[in-house]
């Protein structure tokens, strides 16, 4: 009798199927071993699969329902799945997780709270502990789970390896609009210590004033730096063909400096951008160019030219104290 109960019990290998199949529809295609197991397929029944080609494994705990190409949807669930029932993707990978374009982490970052057991030890997984772990971060709906993007965005600057990639990331989580400089100046405003808080104070107040690329930041910065005067941002000049946005223009001296992206050297911006530069500089105004390459190879050539073009206009630096 117990064995035809069990019998009558077993799931059929087709119900088992189509419960595996909602599962990967949902996590990318991925599904963790005791997910599996609790369909009731066996342990015999998942390594069947995976020789006989139909499955492939991903990280150590996971298996991927088909045998196609992997997408960073599913690398991502695994990394998730791989760290545990709590654990939410975080940082710069959440923020990629999240809709960021053109950035790609060296690793998944995935968080756990404190105290919590860590069994993946890959290389291409990165799952920490953290005391910051919260569930109030996590964003609501989110697949994979993850931290809201203004928590990620503080968390990937705190934890890049560099102050210029923690400034590129915050930059671009705000260019690309997926938060707001309110939002993050609220997460900042929780870190109560940390070696770039007061970096990203100051780059949120950058980002307050209407900075909108992360040249235009450097030329804040530098300006600072050599004592110039800081000059107004995105300013609007009204033409009989239309109106225009000057990068900085300082309007006391009539000195205009436009910041050439890589987004400049198209062929569609170029005759754009000399029917302005002509247009401003016949109205009067100096017009200096300032690559963003120039930036890194020469930045003190360029910010001598800057300099230069504010003397001959009349400004004069001011004399240190003695």
């Amino acid at each position: 009798m117990d064995i035809q109960r069990a019998g009558r019990d077993e799931p059929r290998r087709g119900d088992r199927g189509r419960r595996v199949r909602e599962v990967a529809s949902r996590q990318g295609g991925v599904v963790a071993r005791s997910q599996l197991y609790a369909a009731g397929l066996t342990r015999s029944e998942v390594r069947a699969d995976v020789r006989a080609g139909r499955w492939q494994l991903i990280g150590r705990h996971c298996v991927v329902v088909h045998s196609g190409p992997l997408t960073t949807q599913a690398r991502l669930w695994s990394a998730v799945l791989e760290g545990g029932p709590r654990a939410v993707l975080d940082g710069d990978s959440s923020l990629v997780a999240a809709g960021l374009e053109h950035y790609e982490p060296e690793r998944i970052r995935v968080s756990v709270p404190r105290g919590a057991r860590i069994r993946h030890r890959g290389t291409t997984v990165d799952i920490r502990q953290t005391r910051r772990w919260d569930a109030g971060d996590v964003a609501g709906g989110s697949s994979p789970p993850r931290t809201r993007p203004a928590v990620a965005a503080v968390r990937a600057a705190l934890w890049a390896r560099t102050e210029r990639q923690a400034t590129l990331l915050v930059t671009m989580a705000v260019q690309q609009r997926l938060t707001t400089v309110a939002d993050l100046a609220v997460e900042l405003m929780r870190i109560r210590r940390d070696r770039r808080r007061e970096q990203l104070g100051n780059l949120l107040l950058d980002l307050a004033g209407g900075v909108g690329s992360l040249g235009e930041l450097d030329v804040l910065r530098g300006c600072r730096e050599r004592g110039l005067p800081l000059p107004d941002q995105q300013v609007v000049r009204r033409a009989p063909s239309g109106s225009c946005y000057l990068d900085f223009r300082w309007d006391r001296w009539h000195v205009v400096l436009e910041v050439d992206g890589i987004q400049h050297t198209w062929a569609e911006n170029l005759v754009a951008d000399a029917v302005r530069h002509n247009r401003v500089a016949l109205d009067g105004d100096v017009v200096l160019r300032l690559p963003v390459l120039g930036l890194r190879v020469a930045p003190d050539v360029f910010f001598d030219q800057v300099e230069e073009a504010l003397c001959r206009a009349g400004w004069r630096a001011p004399r240190s104290a003695a």
